[in-house]
C-alpha cells in the first residue's frame, strides 16, 4: 500500500475501499502494470533496452520460474529502474493464489504489446492505431478487472464496455499529457486530428464506461470503478473549459462525494 500511495493518488482510495482478497488482487495487478508502464515511459532508457525488458517480462511471466528470471533480467538496469519495477515479484506475491495466473497473463500480454509500440516509436496514424494502442495499455486492463470481478464473487460485466472503460481513461490521459508528449517527440493524436476529434473519441468511450459501471450492483466494485471514471469526466470537462487539468478542490469534491473521504 505504501508503494501504491507513492505511484497513484487516483487509485489509492478505490483500491483501499475493496474487500480483502479482491483488494490484494487488484493492487497486485495495478502495481505490476505500473511496473511495466514505468519502463515504457522511462525518459532515459534507449528503445532497444525498453524492448529487451518488456519482451523479457512478457516471456518470463509465462514461465514457472519467473521470480529468479525477473531478477536476472532487471539486474543490469537496477540503478536506472524505479522501485515499483524492480520489485515486481513482490507485487505478484501479493496476489491471492487463485487469481495469480490471470494477473500474470494480463501483465505479460501488456508488456509484449508495449514492446511492439516501442519498436513503432508510438507512431499513430489512424483511429485504428489509436484504438489498438489504447487497448494495449488500458482497454486490456478493463478486461482484466472484469475477470477479477468474476473471480471474486461472480459479478458479470460486459467485456466490450470494459475495454471502453479503460480506453476512455487512457484517452483522458492523452489529452492531459499532450504537451509533455510533444516535448518528448511522441504524438498520440491520429493524423489530421485536433482537439475536437480527440474529445469526441474520449467522450464516446466514457459514455460506454458509464454504461459499464451502470451494470455493476452497488458495493465495493462499483465504488472502485466510479471514482476514476468521475475524475476522468471531471478532467474532460476542465479541459473543455480551457483549464490545463482538474483543480485540486474539484478532485477533493468528487472523491468526497463518492466516498466521504477528502483525498485522491
Amino acid at each position: 500500500m505504501d508503494m501504491l500511495a507513492s505511484t497513484s493518488r487516483t487509485f489509492l482510495i478505490p483500491i483501499n475501499g475493496l474487500v480483502p482478497g479482491l483488494k490484494e488482487a487488484v493492487a497486485s495487478a495495478y502495481l505490476c502494470m505500473r511496473a511495466i508502464d514505468e519502463i515504457e515511459d522511462h525518459p532515459e532508457l534507449p528503445s532497444a533496452v525498453k524492448h529487451e525488458l518488456l519482451i523479457g517480462i512478457s516471456r518470463i511471466l509465462r514461465e514457472p520460474s519467473w521470480n529468479a528470471a525477473l531478477q536476472t533480467l532487471f539486474q543490469p538496469y537496477r540503478e536506472q529502474l524505479p522501485e515499483v519495477t524492480v520489485r515486481m515479484s513482490d507485487w505478484i506475491d501479493l496476489c491471492p493464489d487463485t487469481a495469480t495466473a490471470r494477473v500474470l497473463e494480463g501483465t505479460a500480454q501488456m508488456a509484449g504489446q508495449m514492446a511492439e509500440w516501442v519498436d513503432k516509436g508510438w507512431e499513430i496514424k489512424s483511429e485504428a492505431d489509436l484504438d489498438h494502442y489504447t487497448y494495449c495499455v488500458a482497454g486490456a486492463v478493463g478486461e482484466l478487472l472484469t475477470d477479477l470481478w468474476m473471480w471474486y464473487d461472480g459479478t458479470k460485466t460486459d467485456r466490450t464496455k470494459a475495454v471502453a472503460f479503460g480506453r476512455g481513461l487512457q484517452a483522458v490521459n492523452i489529452l492531459l499529457n499532450q504537451k509533455d508528449d510533444q516535448t518528448r517527440g511522441v504524438a498520440f493524436f491520429p493524423e489530421g486530428w485536433g482537439m475536437d476529434e480527440m474529445f469526441a473519441y474520449t467522450k464516446r468511450n466514457l459514455d460506454q464506461a458509464d454504461a459499464y459501471i451502470a451494470d455493476i450492483p452497488p458495493g465495493p466494485i462499483f465504488n472502485f470503478c466510479s471514482i476514476p471514471l468521475a475524475l476522468a469526466h471531471g478532467s474532460l470537462n476542465a479541459l473543455a473549459a480551457g483549464e490545463s487539468k482538474l483543480r485540486r478542490s474539484d478532485v477533493l469534491e468528487i472523491v468526497s462525494r463518492l466516498t466521504g473521504e477528502g483525498t485522491a
